[in-house]
C-alpha cells in the first residue's frame, strides 16, 4: 500500500499531541497539518481530555465545534500554555513563513499570546533560506496600489525583490481573510535578511501583518521517511 501524502503530517501532529495534559489552554492552528491535530484532540475530548482551546481561523473554529472540542477566545482567555501549528516553511534557526491558508494575522496573535508555540510539519517544509515559498503579507484595501509599492520598498531595502500578487479566491476575485483584508503573495525568493524584512513590513502603513513568524516557534515536529525529528528548546518531556 502506497502511504498517503497525509501520513506524516498526521504523524507530527499524533506526536504534538503527546504534549497535551488536561487543564491545558491551547491555540488552534489552521491548514492543512493542523487539521489532523484538531481531528486527534477531538477523539481525545469524547474520551473526556479537559481542554480550552483558541482557534486561529473561522474555519478551525467550525472543524472543533463539529467535533466537540470547548473553545474560547482570546478575550475571554488572554494567555494559553500551548499552540500548535503548522507551517509553510521552517528554517533552522526556526523561523518560519506561514499564511498559505489566509490566517496569518490571527495565527500570530495566538501564538504571541502562548506560553509555547510548537509547529507539526512534514520534511518537506524544512528549507536552509527563507523564501522558495511566497511570503504573504496581509494589507487593508484601502490605498492596496500604495501599500504594494510600500511592500516593494521594505522588500529592496532589505535585499528582496520579486513579484507582489494579490491572492485570489476560487471564484476569481480577491480573497478576503476572515478579517476582510486582501493578501499580497510576494514572490521574492531567498530572504537573505528575513529579521530585517520582518521589521521593515510591519512598520509599513498599510500592511497589517506578514507571514514572518520570527522568535515565536518554541519547537517543531517534522514527520519525514525516517520518523519523527524533534528541533528546538521546547522541553519535549513537559
Amino acid at each position: 500500500m502506497t502511504a498517503s501524502n497525509d501520513d506524516p503530517k498526521r504523524a507530527a501532529a499524533a506526536a504534538a499531541l503527546r504534549l497535551v495534559k488536561p487543564g491545558m489552554r491551547l491555540g488552534l492552528g489552521t491548514g492543512s497539518t493542523a487539521r489532523h491535530f484538531v481531528e486527534l484532540l477531538g477523539a481525545e475530548v469524547a474520551q473526556g481530555l479537559d481542554v480550552l482551546c483558541a482557534p486561529t481561523s473561522d474555519a478551525t473554529r467550525a472543524q472543533a465545534q463539529r467535533l466537540g472540542v470547548p473553545l474560547t477566545t482570546l478575550d475571554e482567555t488572554p494567555e494559553l500554555d500551548l499552540t500548535v501549528d503548522g507551517a509553510d516553511e521552517i528554517d533552522g534557526a526556526l523561523r518560519l513563513i506561514k499564511g498559505g491558508g489566509g490566517a496569518l494575522l490571527r495565527e500570530k496573535i495566538v501564538a504571541a499570546a502562548s506560553r509555547a508555540m510548537v509547529v507539526i510539519a512534514d520534511a518537506s517544509k524544512e528549507v536552509e533560506t527563507l523564501g522558495r515559498f511566497p511570503l504573504p503579507v496581509e494589507v487593508v484595501r484601502f490605498g492596496l496600489e500604495a501599500t504594494r509599492r510600500r511592500v516593494a520598498a521594505a522588500a529592496r531595502a532589505s535585499g528582496a525583490d520579486g513579484e507582489l500578487v494579490l491572492r485570489l479566491a476560487a471564484c476569481g476575485e480577491p480573497f478576503v481573510t476572515d478579517n476582510g483584508n486582501f493578501i499580497l503573495d510576494c514572490h521574492f525568493g531567498a530572504l537573505k535578511e528575513p529579521d530585517a524584512l520582518a521589521a521593515r513590513l510591519s512598520a509599513a502603513p498599510g500592511v497589517v501583518e506578514h507571514g514572518l513568524f520570527i522568535g515565536l516557534c518554541s519547537g517543531a515536529i517534522v514527520a519525514g521517511p525516517n520518523g519523527i525529528v524533534r528541533r528546538g528548546a521546547f522541553d519535549w518531556r513537559s
